[in-house]
């Protein structure tokens, strides 16, 4: 099969990864080395069978038998290992519960991330922005990651609660989510419940880290009360419970369930992306000096952005789209057939464990040459092609697609405008580049870089404060597509 051509007509390959691990079949090769297996599965076909423990799963391996599989949510709908653990966690939240009660929930909760919405948590972001990088000093060490987060988590605190919770709350909302994502990936591809009971210093810790996150959220409805006139995503959630003319009513469970669903999802997966971005900055010098010549033209002076220089941020949003190819917060993810299907011509029986990784398509040379190089070129008008639009899922498809997509993209692009206009971070002297650690996420856990001063130049011909800057690229036709098909 030609998979570089997916426009053609095209004959599925199914083929089996060889076994190894009798026992756990696949899933210690996977812990340890999970990057490194992906890129070899598609080298057995289009649909790959592997052995988890004593069950078996299928691996898509081509952009466009993915999409075949989320477009069709009824047949090939949210479970297996993975959810079955983010249920323990998130309980029956947007991202955990199954087709049958999905559309009710993503209604009750896309208003709180409409594009309008989106407009009106500009000057929010680049607020908790600007102040984690004011507590930064010129020629010190900043412990990247654990800043990115504390930022995320402000963020989407105030979207959720309105008040961020306070800084203690958001430093033990870090690190309950270090915890529990170094604990759930362990779970997800050794489900062998057995270990996981022990009284382990492991185990506690993660249960504890569980249990205080569920008490962060009681904590924070309790206060807020059964009357609210915020308008924020709890506000919401207790006005829909209120709503006697609602089908079906919200619950207390439900409201705890999403929050913490919106709180885990909304924190982890941006700072991630903003600590890959500025690791990934750090070592493309080329790159990193075309984005500060954007921010200095389009921001003079380091000012910080509004929602009317989001659309002149063109290379900047390069920058991000390429770090969601390239060190995508979310590399798995699963499905379970709910019936008997065909995929790839091959039957998989009801309850089959379908597998699809991000990272294994945007890390694929048929779609994406020298796909390990970091270049923010791939992004630029007229530039990715079809194949690799359909290739990029960094938000995955369908109608069970992140809630948040478009935030979270608006997010990351201000944020990363905001820091870098104002600081520049560099690695370590002699530090090495590390392979991310394998959880349920994937990034830089412990990034640390020493920070500099950035001093601000407006170059000649740069247009004025709110106008479109020159891309730096003479290849300007096209639309600017970043990210999902």
């Amino acid at each position: 099969m030609n998979r570089a051509a997916p426009e053609q007509k095209r004959t599925w390959t199914a083929g089996t990864a060889p076994g190894i691990f009798p026992l756990l079949g696949h899933g210690i090769a996977f812990y340890r080395r999970p990057l490194a297996f992906l890129n070899s599965l598609p080298a057995y076909g289009d649909l790959v069978e592997l052995r988890l423990g004593p069950q078996r799963a299928w691996m898509v391996c081509h952009p466009e038998l993915t999409h075949e599989m989320l477009m069709d949510p009824h047949t090939f709908d949210k479970g297996g290992p993975l959810y079955d653990r983010l249920g323990k966690l998130m309980g029956d939240g947007l991202v955990t519960c199954r087709q049958p009660d999905h559309r009710d929930q993503r209604r009750l909760l896309q208003p709180a991330f409409r594009p309008s919405r989106i407009a009106a948590h500009t000057d929010l972001v680049t607020e908790e922005a600007a102040a984690v990088c004011e507590e930064w000093r010129p020629g010190g060490t900043v412990a990247v990651t654990e800043a990115m987060t504390t930022l995320t988590t402000r963020v989407i605190s105030r979207v959720l609660f309105s008040d961020s919770l306070d800084d203690r709350t958001t430093a033990e909302v870090r690190d309950c989510l270090a915890a529990v994502v170094r604990g759930l990936f362990l779970r997800t591809v050794v489900p062998v419940d057995v270990l996981f009971r022990l009284p382990t210093p492991a185990n506690r810790r993660y249960r504890r880290a569980l249990a205080r996150l569920h008490a962060i959220i009681d904590t924070a409805i309790a206060r807020r009360g059964p009357h609210t006139g915020h308008d924020d995503v709890l506000g919401t959630l207790l006005a829909a419970a209120r709503d006697e003319g609602r089908p079906t009513p919200v619950t207390a469970q439900e409201i705890h369930d999403h929050l913490i669903t919106l709180l885990l999802t909304g924190a982890e997966t941006s700072a991630l992306a903003l600590a890959a971005a500025f690791g990934l900055l750090a070592r493309s010098p080329q790159a990193e000096r075309r984005l500060h010549a954007e921010l200095d033209a389009v921001l003079p002076g380091g000012r910080r952005p509004g929602p009317d220089d989001l659309p002149h941020l063109v290379y900047t949003r390069c920058v991000v789209s390429e770090t969601l190819r390239h060190s995508s917060p979310g590399w798995l993810f699963t499905r379970v057939t709910t019936r008997e299907a065909e995929l790839a011509g091959r039957r998989l029986p009801a309850g089959a464990t379908v597998l699809y990784s991000p990272y294994l398509l945007h890390h694929d040379p048929s779609w994406f040459p020298d796909p390990e190089r970091f270049d923010p070129d791939r992004w630029l008008p007229g530039r990715p092609t079809a194949s690799q639009r359909r290739a990029t899922i960094p938000f995955s498809a369908g109608n069970r697609k992140c809630l948040g997509d478009e935030f979270a993209m608006a997010e990351i692009t201000l944020a990363l405008a905001t820091i870098a206009g104002r600081r520049r971070l560099r690695h370590l002297p002699g530090a090495a580049e590390r392979a991310p650690r394998p959880a349920i996420t994937l990034g830089p856990r412990s990034l640390v870089m020493t920070c500099e001063a950035r001093s601000h130049r407006r170059p000649d011909n740069a247009p004025g404060a709110g106008a479109a800057p020159r891309v730096p690229d003479s290849r300007t036709a096209g639309d600017h597509v970043v990210g999902n098909p």
